[in-house]
């Protein structure tokens, strides 16, 4: 089978997010699946069935979810690391939160939400204090509908923004460890098909 690099995602948004932005950042050589789920519970409860039931074994996983109100980020990537180790993928499975949210990401880079979403005068706030560490906001996608008075809708904006992401943005460490994480899984996989 061909190496692949596969995505369990929480939700439809992040999917949308992926859909614009992987193209920018992998190897066309690389094929690549977006599984979304309806919501961190589903995610966690189908993620084991569906780890251990993947039949290509020279598939690579990336497993994302939102932090949302869970106190410890770490304990909570623990757990789904467990549980990828119990469906027999850990080695080949990497985990990554965003912090509370996906929004997060888009709060780092308000130069893409204004290309994105056609928004003047956004770019320039980026220097407050709340945008510069965007994990650390309570409700990244209330502060985004906010800022941009509702404009921002979940999927479709999360495709759009994709497209514009910075990719060198480190404004939001999870954006910036999601990005490295996936050029990791991408170097794996090349590395399988030489």
């Amino acid at each position: 089978m061909r190496p692949e690099l596969v995505f369990l995602l929480e939700e439809p948004s992040a999917k949308a997010m992926l859909d614009t932005l992987l193209p920018r950042i992998l190897n066309p050589l690389i094929r690549h699946r977006l599984i979304p789920f309806e919501g961190k519970q589903d995610l966690e409860k189908q993620l084991e069935r569906k780890l251990r039931g993947y039949l290509n074994p020279d598939a690579r996983f990336l497993i994302m979810r939102d932090q949302d109100s869970h106190a410890d980020c770490k304990a909570l990537k623990a757990t789904i690391v467990a549980k990828c180790v119990a469906a027999g993928k850990g080695n080949v499975s990497l985990v990554r939160i965003a912090c509370r949210e996906l929004e997060s990401f888009y709060l780092a880079d308000l130069g893409a939400v204004e290309s994105a979403l056609d928004i003047q005068g956004l770019r320039k706030l980026q220097g407050n204090a709340k945008y510069r560490e965007p994990d650390r906001l309570g409700s990244p996608s209330m502060e985004l509908n906010e800022l941009t008075r509702g404009k921002y809708q979940k999927v479709g904006g999360s495709r759009n923004l994709g497209s514009h992401l910075d990719l060198d943005n480190t404004r939001s460490s999870s954006f910036s460890n999601l990005i490295q994480g996936i050029k990791r899984l991408e170097s794996q996989l090349l590395n399988v098909m030489k």
